[in-house]
This record gives structure tokens, sequence and C-alpha cells, in this order.
């Protein structure tokens, strides 16, 4: 008699958690269904990562070498570019970006700011990038070894307009020709990596 109410129990038990894993299982179905894909894009205003891993194939830039005050202190000429990471514009110039570091890396800091991690304040001092953000992205600055800023422009700004002022600060003969830009294929990065 007790096996008989044992087995009658232990199918009441099994029935229960059967039960229980079938309603589980269907939470998670339902969760799953439910989700939003994850869109993002280049011409987008959504974030995706760090754009200049995703975009540009450089991880290298963010975060930078050096700070802003540092840079000025050494008197080396600087690189300053304000951006967002979920700015469509900011997504599409981040190849433009990558093309500075790739010539001038050596030889200039190359400061890139995400304006989200500029602390908000009432007054900015000189040394600071919140004292030179105009609230456009993007926006880049060229400053001479001297500290003067010799170019400040929002928008996407023509990769010749950077690297002629670059040329003038290092006294370098004038560009004959128009550097042509183009975005390469992702498969490109990861064949560069397996070199």
């Amino acid at each position: 008699m007790n096996s008989t109410k044992f087995l009658f129990l232990h199918k009441k038990l099994t029935g229960w958690r059967r039960l229980l894993s079938k309603c589980m299982l269907l939470v998670v179905c339902l969760f799953i269904i439910s989700m939003q894909p994850a869109y993002a894009g280049l011409n987008d205003d959504r974030y995706d990562g760090n754009m200049f891993v995703v975009y540009a194939g450089n991880g290298s830039l963010v975060p930078s070498k050096q700070t802003l005050a540092q840079a000025l202190a050494e008197h080396k000429p600087v690189f300053l570019a304000f951006y967002l990471d979920d700015s469509s514009d900011s997504k599409r110039y981040a190849i433009s970006i990558s093309r500075v570091q790739e010539l001038y890396g050596r030889v200039v800091e190359i400061i890139p700011i995400s304006v989200d991690s500029i602390p908000a304040k009432q007054t900015y001092d000189s040394t600071e990038p919140g004292y030179y953000y105009s609230g456009r992205v993007p926006q880049v600055l060229v400053f001479n070894r001297s500290g003067q800023v010799v170019l400040n422009k929002t928008g996407q700004v023509a990769f010749e307009d950077i690297d002629d002022e670059f040329r003038k600060i290092f006294d370098l003969s004038p560009r004959t020709e128009t550097a042509q830009l183009k975005r390469r294929a992702f498969n490109e990065f990861s064949s560069e990596l397996a070199k």
C-alpha cells in the first residue's frame, strides 16, 4: 500500500515539475520573441559600440595617450576631435580621424573626445577640451606647437584642410593631389590583424 501511495505521489510531483518546466520554457520563448533586434549602422544615430573600432578599424585612438593639458605643456601639435558614438555624422567621419593618425600619429598628439565625457561645468580652463567644444559634432581643432588654434571647424571637415594645417606646422611641401579616402571592407581589417 505504501508503494502505491508513493507512486501516486511521485506521479503527482513529476506532473507538477513537467508543468513548471513547460511554463518556464513558454516564458523564455516569449521573452526571446519579444526582444527587439539591435539595429545600428553607419547612417543612423544608434549606439553600436566604439565607432573607431567599428567604422574606422582603429581602436587605438581611444583613449588617447595624453590629455590636452599635457600635450600643450610639451609644445606638441595637437589634433582634437569631438565626437559621439551614436551620431551618424561622427560615424562617417571616423575614417578621416583614423587617416590623420595614420599620417601624423607619431608627431602629433591625436585626442578624440567623446562629448558625453566632458564634465558639465560653468567655465573651463583653456587646457580643458570643454573650453573648445562648440556644441556640434564632429568638430576638429588643430593646435600648433605654441598652443594656438589654427583650425576649428565642425561637420565633415575635409582631410585636405587638416593636412594643409599640419603641412604648415611641419614646414612640408604642399600636396600635389587630393587624397581619396575610401572605406575598407570589414574583412580587410581582419586580414590585417592576421599578419
